[in-house]
């Protein structure tokens, strides 16, 4: 397809994706990639060397030259935007049609619209979920399937929607700009934008982001430059977008009120997003040894002390500078089959979702649509007719660096169970995910990459530090090998007819060298997408 001057487009555009792919969209995304695609680079170098100074023994803090920010109580962040000011409950989920129309109608307030975690970023995917929200936009969603219908309730019943974009590590190689692959964060923030910003405008709304993966106050500057810059190309006000950043890295923790600040003038709130904060804490810490070892991923709960002192630091920070604080995903699904699993399915939520209420959270996530109802009542105990608790301002809270970073105060064992159960989640979410699903139900929790990445870092992490199962083996290559064969030899019996041979072959080879390499990956979703056509 031809495109502006310096634009390859390597992905098929047949069907109705020339709808979304116009020569004017195109042009919008190569300004955005030409002017901060410079700066991106630059920023995710810095991400590095932060590494390389934690593995040589270095520490995080809370940073001294931004100290001012911090002791200036006078700022605060922008009033909420229209269908932002009440988020008692919010639900995730992938950009496909059948999840677009069961999100909206839901009863929840926000629809995270997912281009990341929940997501696989296949080309189809990408561009066919842009599709789906423009459509949603203009009520020509609707469609039937198998006997069943799906259709939008009315405008005034949807929830709000909220795209997330790809985090700044990610590429969309599918689009060369100037003989170089764009980010995938500002190809779906720019598409979005682009086709949608103004038909929000049209009801009621506003462009609505959540930013995901970021590190620093400088990324959070980068987007809100972003945000400036595509508000004045389209003729829009700036200020107009509003986005929520999920602090869900630990060295994002240390810079709340910061990344505050940089986007306050477009900023919504900040999310505590539990699963990839957890990630980020194993990869950070990798190779520092038992003072950075934690339990296997099951024993970790939302109490565990260096938990507690991050959501609580977060509600704190939000609240002091007016913004909203989100809480994190209840990521258990209900079961049609098992009424034992639902029962204790939904006395998890409640308890996750009232401690959330009862700590000053403004709201907080679910993964399905049947956990909406139990959420909302949560809350409802909690704010009654009031849209949000930003008035509670938890100054009682006082959290220290060394609290952020007491990870070797969590309760809990690794056992061979725990090892079994990450490589089974690990090979069955690859499997998924290279197969286009990137939000997958196993062992009646809904998993996303995230969770993922926590199950494959921690094989890395154990075998790395000569850690002991209760049972005694210590994890070793040899033994991880073992119990992948036994776990996909359970996983084939399981499957039956549904196993795909081909599939899992890929599954295997990809959390081997993921998990078992002497060399860490990042993130398991990089080489995955180099795997993907």
């Amino acid at each position: 397809m031809a495109g502006p001057a310096g634009v390859e487009l390597t992905g098929s555009v047949d069907d109705r994706f020339g709808e979304i792919l116009t020569p004017e969209a195109l042009g919008f995304l190569a300004t955005l990639q030409r002017e901060f695609g410079a700066r991106r680079r630059e920023l995710l170098g810095l991400r590095a060397e932060r590494q390389e100074e934690l593995a040589r023994g270095g520490t995080l803090d809370f940073p001294a030259d931004t100290a001012d920010i911090r002791q200036d109580d006078t700022w605060r962040v922008a009033d909420p935007a229209p269908g932002l000011e009440d988020r008692r409950v919010e639900i995730t989920g992938p950009t496909d049609r059948k999840m677009t129309i069961n999100a909206l109608n839901s009863g929840a307030k926000v629809w995270l619209a997912d281009f990341e975690d929940a997501n696989t970023p296949l080309w189809e995917n990408m561009v066919g979920g842009q599709l789906n929200l423009r459509d949603a936009l203009d009520r020509t969603i609707d469609f039937e399937t198998g006997g069943k219908s799906y259709t939008l309730k009315p405008d005034e019943e949807l929830a709000t929607i909220v795209v997330r974009p790809r985090g700044w590590h990610l590429d969309e190689k599918h689009v060369l700009v100037d003989g170089e692959r764009m980010s995938g964060s500002l190809f779906d923030f720019g598409l979005y934008f682009f086709h949608c910003a103004r038909r929000q405008l049209d009801k009621g709304k506003g462009p609505y982001f959540y930013l995901p993966k970021m590190e620093s106050r400088h990324e959070a500057r980068l987007w809100n430059d972003v945000f400036n810059l595509a508000q004045d190309l389209l003729e829009i006000p700036r200020g107009t977008i509003r986005a929520t950043v999920l602090i869900e890295t630990i060295p994002a923790a240390f810079e709340m009120e910061e990344i505050l600040y940089e986007l306050r003038d477009h900023s919504a709130g900040l999310n505590a997003g539990r699963w990839d904060y957890l990630f980020s804490v194993i990869k950070k810490f990798r190779s520092r040894g038992r003072q950075f070892l934690l339990p296997e991923r099951n024993a970790i709960t939302m109490t565990a002390p260096f938990m507690r002192a991050y959501t609580e630091l977060l509600v704190r920070t939000c609240h002091k500078r007016g913004a909203h604080a989100i809480g994190g995903m209840a990521a258990f699904i209900p079961s049609r089959r098992d009424e034992e699993v639902n029962k204790a399915a939904f006395e998890k939520v409640r308890a996750d979702k009232t401690r959330e209420s009862e700590d000053g959270f403004d709201g907080s996530w679910v993964a399905h649509p049947g956990m909406v109802d139990i959420c909302r009542e949560v809350f409802d105990g909690v704010l009654g007719d009031r849209p949000n608790q930003r008035d509670r301002l938890r100054e009682d809270v006082s959290v220290a660096a060394s609290d952020l970073l007491a990870v070797e105060k969590t309760p809990g064992e690794i056992t061979e169970a725990g090892l079994r159960n990450n490589i089974s989640v690990g090979l069955q979410y690859i499997a998924t995910w290279l197969g286009g699903n990137g939000a997958v139900g196993i062992f009646n929790l809904m998993e996303d990459a995230a969770t993922a990445e926590i199950a494959r870092s921690q094989v890395w992490q154990w075998i790395h530090n000569d850690v002991e199962l209760a049972e005694g083996p210590k994890v070793t290559p040899e033994l991880v090998e073992r119990l992948i064969d036994e776990e996909l030899g359970k996983i084939r019996e399981s499957y039956g007819d549904a196993y795909d041979e081909k599939r899992f072959a890929e599954a295997v080879s990809l959390f081997k060298e993921v998990a078992l390499a002497d060399e860490y990956a990042d993130f398991l979703t990089v080489p995955a997408y180099e795997r993907m056509p």
